[in-house]
């Protein structure tokens, strides 16, 4: 086998371990990827197969077992907890990296670079397409690639890294079996990979996982556990097991053979990409997909900015970056439960901190709005996580009104739950502003219902709801309006005005989006009534556990389920509690084990319901 030997030609954002050339065995494949491909290498990395030069030895495989094997010199400290409400940008808004020092890792950049090169992915994996979005390129004036990952065998990205780790396990490794948690892709790819290399894989997952889900992973002939209402309680159990009965434990994303697996979407983006490359926006949930585009892309074309995309409640990674450190968040949101994910990888982190550009954070009004795009665009329906990155591309060209640059972004992956669908189409022309959600208070007399007909003038009202009040002297109509541009709304609430019919825009509040439009029965004048939001598990006996809580301690004064098509079901619960009851409340709601959130003062429950 012949050897390629690399030297840095310049000093790139992760200063190497080494300054002689790196001699790497590889095959005819690895040479045609470096030799023969346009993917910019030669400015930054000089390449001879003859020169005699002073070598070190050859860098090795990362395995399973040397990686495994590597002990922390001490208990870590806890992790700072936060409120993904803590820290928050303007839609497209890039957050910057505060502190850029480079942190001793036990992998360079080099050595993830030399080991994405000779990765085995393509047993299992296809070199996905990069496809220009021609609709959406032409209406932002910036051409929009899609790196289309949801084409995979999986639909997902995710059997890269898995294959990746897998395919280095020892013979005995493989024998003993794999195990792994997970609630969706990262189990079709580890069932995937341990079909084609024939071991056994154990899948623990949560019992609040969708039947799609699991039957998808036992179809690839592995062996499903349904336990636990959470991913932590899932991943609790299938460590145990494996260490019982000798299992590798593969992690969907904080571990370096993972990273590097992820890392070969980047390879193929620079190698496929003809033309100046601005940014390749990528999503980021535990942060392993980012790792390693970032780990290819900036050692060979440092210029391309790398760019995370989060949801705006599950910015895990942006929180972590800007407090120096990995933090862990309170609450996660769960619409996009791809990327829903508490705290992110230890060497994730490490890699990110120094290589991206920043983080973008999205709505999820703004990720139906992409998951539309992409169905109108290829029609082909992504699930959020795997429209994070396209909402993201989207948001920073018009926030930074970017012209005639091409960006790429990753579309994750197409495991969509259909009940989630009824969702997307509520809200996908609001993230686009094509719709907009308000409440104007009408006189309770004789015309007022047509003049307010009026003052809306041409725009198409697509939803009204309106309930007579005796109680007071003026009614609240809630309703919804499309719209062409932003200036029609505008001059719409400027003729409600001027007519003294006050107007609020509620277009941006999530109460009023997912309970309060289908609770418009009037206001009630209850005492000491709290409105609280339960994330409820989506299995049988949760509402009977909540009951036993409150009930019959506190009246329940309002309940409103909606199912989404999620683990986690959000449930607004009304409860009347004294104010001297309201520790022992929290400790209740607290010992109960669901998230929750206080919505007494938000500003639709007080105009709609109160």
């Amino acid at each position: 086998m012949d050897a390629l030997c690399f030297a840095p030609s310049q000093p790139s954002l992760l200063q190497p371990k080494f300054s002689n050339p790196i001699k790497v065995p590889c095959n005819d494949n690895f040479k045609n990827i470096i030799i023969n491909s346009n993917n910019k290498i030669k400015p930054f990395i000089f390449a001879t197969l003859s020169k005699p030069t002073a070598e070190i030895s050859p860098i090795p495989s990362v395995t399973t077992c040397e990686t495994s094997s590597r002990a922390s010199p001490s208990t870590p400290p806890p992790l700072l907890r936060v409120s993904a409400d803590s820290l928050q940008y303007e839609p497209g808004k890039l957050g910057a990296v505060p502190d850029r020092t480079v942190s001793d890792g036990d992998l360079s950049a080099m050595e993830y670079l030399t080991n994405i090169l000779s990765s085995k992915v393509y047993d299992v994996a296809i070199e996905s397409p990069l496809q220009l979005a021609g609709k959406l390129s032409e209406r932002l004036g910036v051409n929009i690639w899609l790196k289309r990952e949801d084409l995979q065998p999986v639909f997902s990205f995710k059997l890269r890294g898995a294959y990746n780790m897998m395919a280095k396990l020892t013979k005995e490794q493989l024998e003993n079996g794999v195990i792994c948690s997970s609630a969706g892709n990262h189990a079709q790819g580890v069932a995937l990979a341990a079909q084609r290399l024939g071991c056994s894989a154990v899948i623990a997952m949560p019992v609040t996982t969708p039947e799609i889900k699991w039957k998808s992973v036992e179809r690839l002939g592995a062996t499903v556990v349904l336990v636990g209402d959470s991913y932590d309680e899932a991943q609790t159990y299938a460590k145990k097991r494996g260490e019982e009965e000798g299992r590798t434990f593969i992690p969907p994303f904080d571990h370096p053979d993972v990273i590097m697996g992820q890392g070969t979407v980047g390879m193929e983006t620079v190698r496929q990409m003809q033309v100046p490359l601005h940014a390749i926006f990528v999503p980021v949930g535990g942060g392993g997909l980012i790792a390693g585009i970032a780990a290819y892309v900036k050692r060979v074309s440092p210029e391309v900015k790398i760019i995370g995309v989060e949801p705006s409640d599950a910015n895990a990674m942006a929180l972590s970056l800007h407090h120096g450190q990995r933090v862990m968040l309170d609450q996660v949101g769960g619409f996009a439960d791809g990327v829903a994910v508490k705290v992110v990888g230890e060497e994730t982190f490490r890699l990110c901190r120094e290589l991206i550009d920043g983080v973008v954070l999205v709505s999820r009004d703004a990720i139906c709005a992409s998951i539309k795009d992409m169905f109108e665009e290829k029609r082909s329906i992504l699930e959020p996580a795997g429209a994070l990155a396209l909402a993201g591309a989207v948001a920073y060209c018009k926030y930074y009104d970017l012209k005639g640059e091409n960006v790429v972004a990753i579309t994750s992956g197409a495991n969509m739950n259909f009940d989630r669908l009824r969702l997307v189409t509520e809200l996908a022309d609001v993230g686009r502003q094509r719709e907009a959600v308000l409440a104007t208070f009408l006189p309770e007399e004789l015309g007022s219902f047509k003049r307010f007909c009026e003052l809306v003038g041409p725009m198409n009202i697509t939803e009204f709801k309106y309930r007579y009040n005796s109680n007071k002297e003026e009614a609240l109509v809630l309703y919804s309006v499309g719209l062409h541009t932003v200036s029609e709304l505008r001059a719409m609430k400027e003729r409600m005005e001027s007519s003294q019919l006050r107007t609020i825009d509620l277009t941006k509040n999530d109460l009023a989006k997912d309970h309060l439009r289908h609770l418009m029965g009037g206001r009630s004048s209850i005492q000491n009534e709290l409105l609280c939001r339960f994330v409820f598990p989506e299995r049988p006996g949760a509402l009977m556990k909540f009951l036993g809580a409150f009930s019959p301690r506190w009246n329940i004064s309002l309940f409103h389920y909606r199912g989404q098509g999620e683990s986690g079901a959000n449930v607004l619960v009304g409860i009347q509690v004294a104010w001297r009851e309201m520790d022992e409340f929290h400790n209740r709601a607290k010992s109960l084990g669901y998230e929750y959130t206080m919505e007494s003062t938000n500003e639709a429950f007080q105009l709609l319901m109160h």
